[in-house]
């Protein structure tokens, strides 16, 4: 992969990453207090699916 193709899907993930908070700020803000409250196991469950969705992807569509 060159630097452009990895700085393009960088700014893709921030630009899919602000649209919450800016269209929903109340709720972005209580999704977050909630996750604050999780065990932490849960947390890593939850991050472990996304990598392994997002590696999947990459995979697929390569």
């Amino acid at each position: 992969m060159d630097f452009t193709l990895m700085m393009s899907a960088f700014a893709l993930m921030l630009i899919f990453e602000g649209i919450g908070p800016f269209l929903f700020p109340k709720r972005w803000r209580s999704f977050i207090l909630k996750l604050a409250e999780e065990k932490p196991n849960t947390i890593r469950q939850i991050g472990l699916s996304l990598l392994v969705v997002g590696s999947l992807l990459l995979i697929i569509l390569n």
